[in-house]
């Protein structure tokens, strides 16, 4: 029987909720509209695709012409649609409900543009549960798609991995593709010859289609056009037509859709995999000092050169690591679940449309992670999250009122974090050692003024510490993948790479006597007639702290006793950032932008406006105070290199304290034309 072998290949297209348009058109013009148009000239190559639900919808709203040809691709059958969860969550982080809300909402959004309900499923980041399986099979997906990394750390043999095998939990069942790693890497950054004749050595002789081998690849489609030097790869040098050409033209191979392989083909057999994403997510995962160890695990059976027979058993930690990791995104991610759980209490009478959307929004898994790109760094994806959630929870009070203070461990710290809330305002106080201001939410501006990213030392900061000379060249022929290339965007120096001792909070205070600064340390915190009341110390200085919220104000006052100064910071979240929409206002004047650093002696009030969000920051003291401003910048990785990203304002007022002494600081969050 001659050989034969059935390439399923599926390409995964996204953008985060709340990217900026400028950079999903530059997507659209260098990768999707391209990589549609030339596939769209072979009617016999079949693959399958993935689109985000909001990538989707923006794709359809600003290029329906080239979504016409998606459709015409559709209609003619060379293209298979999966279904995820519509705005790209990571279905273990969310509730049995939202997995089946969310995978409901992308499947009739495929019906409706394509007349096509998806059999199968992506997982976001390919991030493995079981607990997934019920609503995944509840939701009609008879199959998705993992690595075949997920299957080797069950202790499957890679040469038993060219077919779908099956699982269940729960008494559902659902059918398990593993994504050849080794097409993963070869596509698209070896030549286009190297990769078909690499596919054609999966075949095998078989006396029926069904019995074929398959060469599974399932990867983001941003790697044909957006990562470095792919777009002149592909498109300008061909490598894709080649590709296309080159599977058409093979003897071996046959171009086929992964619902009619299922339905043709058996299970491999039963498979239970673990907890598991991608292999490289098992060292983002962990905190710089493991993933240290890590790689010096892997280094070492590299080394060996046992490191292809045991990287399944060399595994980091799993994706909600990251909640760990990062208290600002296991903070979102709490908050997140209570107005899920809010939502699902109401009454069907109460329940609307707007409000699961803005839920679904608020569960886009951009934010709350980061690993070779930018995620949580990035402050226009966080506001993205908290945009959805601040408007969600306003129309949830709309509809059941809350009490204007309560207390309550929402992120499982085991300290209650005391909200205090207006109509206009709330504010979250964690009363830790600091006893700051963690989030500070403007529901007509829908914006957390308190959503800024500490200074974290990652792992790979090693490398911008070493500096350009890591920088590697690619050998051989093709290109390098992203992963495998430093860059550097920006100067790193080393004071960059800092990591933080101190949350980034508001309102976190430090006293100087005779030039030794100490920390304010508040050990005792009590709630007062919607008042939070906190009791510190630093060395003999005693310090008290009362927080109130009243309409657009948050008010802090401070009480202490000594001599010295009395500094205290905040860090503010300004969605223009750096960008040129903000400025301080100070006696009237416009000193300059939020990039910019600033020292003022014996100042009482000064504004903070952004002209993008529309609105502005009032801070007055009664007392006068040297203020200092700086923006507050981290170093993360992107596909253009290392690079530092500005977070928030940093405001540090100091008080003269001689004796006892009480000062008072008023934060109004008003809009432009009030500031």
């Amino acid at each position: 029987m001659p050989k034969s072998v059935s390439l399923l290949l599926g390409v995964h297209a996204h953008q985060p909720v709340g990217n900026f348009p400028e950079v999903v058109e530059d997507a659209h013009q260098r990768c999707y509209k391209p990589f549609l148009e030339t596939v769209f000239k072979y009617p016999d190559f079949r693959f399958a695709l993935h689109s985000s639900g909001w990538l989707l919808e923006w794709l359809m709203t600003h290029h329906p012409d080239d979504m016409a040809l998606l459709r015409q691709m559709a209609d003619r059958g060379q293209v298979e649609f999966f279904g995820a969860g519509d705005m790209e969550p990571v279905l273990a982080v969310i509730p049995y409900r939202d997995r089946m809300s969310q995978l409901a909402a992308m499947s009739d959004r495929l019906e409706q543009y394509f007349l096509q309900r998806p059999q199968g499923a992506w997982l976001t980041e390919r991030v493995w549960e079981a607990t997934v399986v019920p609503a995944l099979a509840d939701s009609g997906i008879r199959y998705v798609m993992v690595d075949d990394y997920h299957f080797l750390c069950a202790g499957s043999e890679r040469d038993q991995l060219n077919g779908f095998h099956t699982t269940e939990e729960d008494g559902r069942r659902l059918d398990l593709f593993p994504i050849s790693e080794a097409l993963r890497y070869r596509l698209p950054f070896a030549p286009a010859a190297e990769a078909v004749a690499y596919i054609e050595s999966m075949a095998d002789e078989t006396g029926s289609v069904a019995n074929a081998p398959a060469a599974i690849y399932f990867d983001d489609i941003e790697k044909f056009g957006i990562w470095p030097e792919t777009y002149n790869w592909v498109y300008e040098r061909g490598w894709l037509k080649d590709f296309i050409e080159g599977v058409l033209a093979s003897k071996v191979i046959r171009s086929a859709h992964f619902h009619d392989y299922h339905r043709e083909a058996p299970s491999r057999g039963v498979v239970y995999l673990p907890t598991v994403s991608y292999s490289e997510m098992g060292e983002w995962t962990l905190p710089a000092a493991a993933a240290r160890r890590y790689a010096e695990l892997v280094h070492a059976a590299q080394h060996e050169g046992v490191l292809e027979r045991d990287r399944p058993f060399i595994r980091g930690g799993i994706w909600k690591n990251f909640l760990t990791r990062y208290p600002e995104a296991n903070w979102a991610h709490k908050r997140m679940l209570g107005l899920s759980a809010r939502l699902a209490s109401l009454p069907d009478a109460l329940l609307r449309q707007d409000l699961v959307e803005l839920l679904h929004e608020a569960q886009a898994n951009d934010a709350y992670w980061h690993g070779l790109f930018g995620g949580i760094y990035l402050p226009h994806l966080r506001r993205a999250l908290w945009h959805a959630m601040i408007q969600l929870e306003r129309r949830l009070d709309a509809l059941q009122s809350r009490p204007a203070s309560f207390s309550g461990d929402v992120d499982l710290d085991g300290i209650d974090e005391v909200f205090m809330s207006s109509l206009a305002l709330q504010a979250v106080v964690r009363p830790d050692k600091d006893a700051s201001v963690i989030e500070l939410s403007s529901y007509p501006l829908a914006q957390n003024f308190a959503d800024t990213l500490r200074r974290y030392q990652e792992h790979y900061h090693e490398k911008a510490k070493i500096g350009a000379a890591t920088a590697k060249e690619h050998d051989g022929d093709g290109i390098a993948s992203a992963h495998d290339v430093v860059r550097f965007k920006h100067e790193i120096k080393p004071e960059d790479l800092t990591p933080d001792t101190r949350g980034r909070g508001l309102f976190a205070e430090t006293w100087t006597d005779y030039d030794i600064k100490l920390p304010v340390e508040y050990a005792s915190s009590v709630v007062q007639g919607g008042a939070v009341l906190c009791m510190g110390q630093a060395g003999e200085t005693r310090v008290a702290k009362i927080y109130t919220v009243k309409d657009n104000r948050l008010s802090v006052a401070l009480k202490a006793v000594g001599r010295g100064r009395l500094s205290s910071r905040l860090n503010l979240a300004i969605p223009c950032c750096d960008g040129p929409a903000g400025r301080y206002v100070v006696n009237g004047e416009i000193p300059g932008g939020f990039g910019q650093s600033f020292t003022w002696d014996g100042l009482k009030e000064l504004a903070l406006e952004d002209h993008y969000l529309g609105g502005a920051i009032r801070l007055a003291s009664n007392l006068p105070a040297r203020v200092k401003v700086q923006p507050h910048m981290t170093v993360s990785q992107s596909e253009a290199g290392f690079e530092k990203i500005m977070q928030a304002v940093e405001l540090t007022f100091t008080w003269e304290v001689e004796g006892p002494t009480e000062i008072q600081v008023d934060l109004d969050v008003l809009p432009i034309k009030a500031a």
